[in-house]
């Protein structure tokens, strides 16, 4: 399945695209950037986060809800990043032990599907 994600990189850079081979168990993926068509292999080590987004485009007027429950999403969650943008969502598979975990945002309007968080790349994780 093709997905549309921005990867965000550890060190600020920021990259849009698709990939047809992202998976947890895996170190590597490829990103086939938006408009140029070029295809580049990516390091998951090297990352902050992927969005797996609705739009590139996104809306940047939106004001995202964080009061929403969502029932059968797992355990809300804050994800602080090193960078200082904290994440607020909810997850099925939190595990310190484990070097990725994915985050479902509160609000099922957002932009984001679903946020695949390098865990290394958190300053902060906790239950809320």
């Amino acid at each position: 399945m093709i997905a549309k994600i921005v990867v965000r990189y550890a060190d600020g850079r920021l990259a849009k695209g698709t990939t047809e081979d992202l998976a947890a168990n895996k170190e590597l993926f490829h990103l086939t950037e938006s408009g140029s068509g070029k295809r580049h292999e990516i390091n998951v080590g090297a990352l902050k986060a992927i969005f797996f987004v609705k739009s590139f485009e996104g809306k940047s007027e939106y004001q995202e809800r964080l009061d929403v429950e969502r029932v059968g999403m797992g355990k809300k969650i804050r994800v602080s990043f090193k960078d200082g943008e904290t994440l607020i969502g909810y997850t099925q598979g939190f595990s310190p032990a484990r070097a990725t975990f994915i985050v479902f945002p509160c609000d099922p309007d957002s932009n984001n599907e679903k946020v695949f968080v390098i865990t290394q790349a958190a300053s902060n994780i906790e239950f809320i």
